[in-house]
């Protein structure tokens, strides 16, 4: 269903993976992977918004570190080597080439020149982080980590930006919850939806905290919020 592109930037290129709608020009959305690289679950991921009808890209940002990475979440040998590319991760220049693929699919003929982000993981960090320092129209975060610590920069938001946060998240503690609620729940750029009940990454399919319920309801969400914005 979808295809590969290459996106170039002055430090080099990278692949993503691009799925495009049945009708043409779209809005587009940039989907921010997880610590597992542009794996079969963020295809699906770009896929299913294709089929929502957006030209939906998923960059692959661990390119500066090893190209090409796709690994799940099944295995301890997977997950070991995911908190490794985590922890070698720059965010910064993570950053960087989102806003090279925001510009990539902005300039694609199948683009109506309107275009979004969502992020789930790391990628929900990166999604708050391309909603601060990026032109993206609308951007939606999923589970960000350690989004309590960039929350000052929720000052230069000049786009909707949509939070999805897991109520019983591991890697988002309850006090870290709350410095984000606090200093977010009154901006009048973000919307905040927090889920009762659920771990961390309770939207990714298949996975060992995916919650059906909660998961439909923040996809539903999203697709509004899109719908909204980026017509």
């Amino acid at each position: 269903m979808g295809e590969r592109t290459t996106i170039t930037t002055t430090d080099g290129s990278f692949g993503a993976y691009v799925a495009r709608p049945a009708r043409s020009p779209a809005p587009a959305v940039v989907v921010i992977q997880e610590i597992f690289g542009v794996n079969q679950v963020m295809r699906d991921l770009t896929d299913g918004l294709s089929g929502q009808g957006y030209l939906a890209i998923c960059p692959d940002l661990f390119w500066r570190i090893e190209p090409g990475i796709d690994i799940t979440d099944k295995t301890e040998a997977e997950w070991k080597r995911a908190f490794e590319l985590f922890n070698a991760f720059d965010v910064e220049t993570g950053v960087l080439d989102i806003n090279a693929t925001l510009d990539h699919v902005r300039n694609d003929p199948g683009c109506t020149g309107k275009v979004g982000a969502v992020g789930f993981c790391l990628g929900g960090l990166l999604a708050f982080l391309t909603a601060t320092r990026t032109d993206a129209d609308a951007s939606v975060s999923y589970y960000g980590v350690g989004l309590e610590n960039r929350v000052a920069e929720a000052e230069k938001l000049t786009h909707p930006l949509l939070m999805h946060i897991a109520e019983e998240d591991q890697f988002v503690p309850k006090a870290a919850q709350a410095v984000i609620l606090q200093a977010l729940k009154d901006h009048p750029q973000v919307e905040i939806h927090t889920y009762p009940g659920c771990d961390h990454a309770f939207a990714r399919l298949g996975g060992e905290h995916y919650n059906d319920a909660a998961a439909k309801l923040a996809g539903g969400r999203t697709l509004s919020f899109f719908k909204k914005e980026l017509s």
